[in-house]
């Protein structure tokens, strides 16, 4: 039977997937060494936070199968997911549950890096942000940035890696490779997602609004 080749993930989504992962990896290892290296965890949580503003805006923007409303799943949907009767929309882009797993990773990353901007652990860091709330809210937003939402997006990391191992093996699916090369291969038809010299010139023109956006913040309480 003959597959089709599809751009499944766009150039744009495919360099945020990565960026992101090493800046996630530098915000636990400088957490991790502290001292000066927390200079360096600040610079990677800017880091996220400018692509995670990106992501937001690419996902109405963006590729077809990068877009929100290609993984906004009912419950129904998931439902028979579960029960073992996908439909074609599951056959590209991200599941259901992976559309769970995407949309959780960005909800926490996002608070864990607003909670970040107003922490202050009363030895060496300070969020630039932490002179804009009281002391108990200070305190209280340090707690669940260092006790509470380091650990759950430390799961929800975990989790994800331990799906995609559990899909390459049981199921003989690469959800890698996809993500690096772009393409797909599907049993049907599928619309690519556009991936063109236009769509990443407009992703550029997103990422540096993005950027400025996160520095014109920092800048008026540096």
């Amino acid at each position: 039977m003959k597959d089709y080749l599809v751009r499944v993930w766009d150039l744009p989504t495919r360099l945020f997937h990565w960026t992101l992962v090493v800046c996630i990896v530098g915000l636990i290892a400088t957490a991790q060494i502290g001292g000066n290296a927390m200079n360096w965890h600040f610079r990677f949580g800017y880091g996220v936070l400018t692509l995670l503003l990106f992501r937001l805006v690419w996902g109405f923007v963006g590729g077809r199968w990068s877009r929100f409303s290609a993984f906004l799943y009912s419950p129904a949907s998931l439902l028979r997911y579960l029960r073992g009767q996908p439909d074609g929309r599951h056959l590209m882009g991200h599941n259901p549950l992976g559309a769970l797993s995407v949309f959780a990773i960005l909800a926490m990353l996002l608070l864990q890096v607003g909670t970040g901007l107003f922490s202050d652990d009363e030895i060496a860091a300070v969020g630039p942000l932490s002179k804009l709330a009281s002391g108990a809210m200070v305190s209280q937003l340090t707690y669940y940035h260092k006790e509470i939402g380091k650990v759950i997006v430390l799961f929800l990391v975990v989790l994800h890696i331990g799906a995609i191992i559990f899909y390459r093996v049981k199921r003989k699916q690469d959800l890698i490779r996809p993500m690096i090369v772009g393409d797909a291969s599907s049993p049907v038809p599928q619309p690519a997602s556009r991936d063109d010299a236009g769509s990443r010139a407009l992703a550029a023109v997103v990422l540096l609004a993005c950027a400025g956006a996160v520095a014109a913040l920092l800048s008026q309480v540096a």
